[in-house]
């Protein structure tokens, strides 16, 4: 679909409650990834499922301590 240029791209607003339930269900899943990767011994999805379970935290620490 192509869309003109003076119109730009459709806009859509995004509640920060459904941002934090999406960052709390990454957080879930990373922690399951995580254990999932420990019993499978797999580094690189360690590395990354901490990864996302550190974000994670920090986004819902910065959600709820400053908003």
């Amino acid at each position: 679909m192509r869309y003109e240029e003076t119109t730009g791209l459709p806009y859509t607003e995004t509640s920060p409650g459904m941002l934090a339930y999406t960052v709390g269900l990454s957080l879930l899943i990373g922690i399951v990834l995580f254990i999932l990767a420990r019993y499978g011994k797999q580094t690189w999805l360690m590395v990354w499922s901490a990864g996302l379970v550190i974000c994670s935290v920090a986004y819902l620490f910065w959600h709820f301590a400053y908003t």
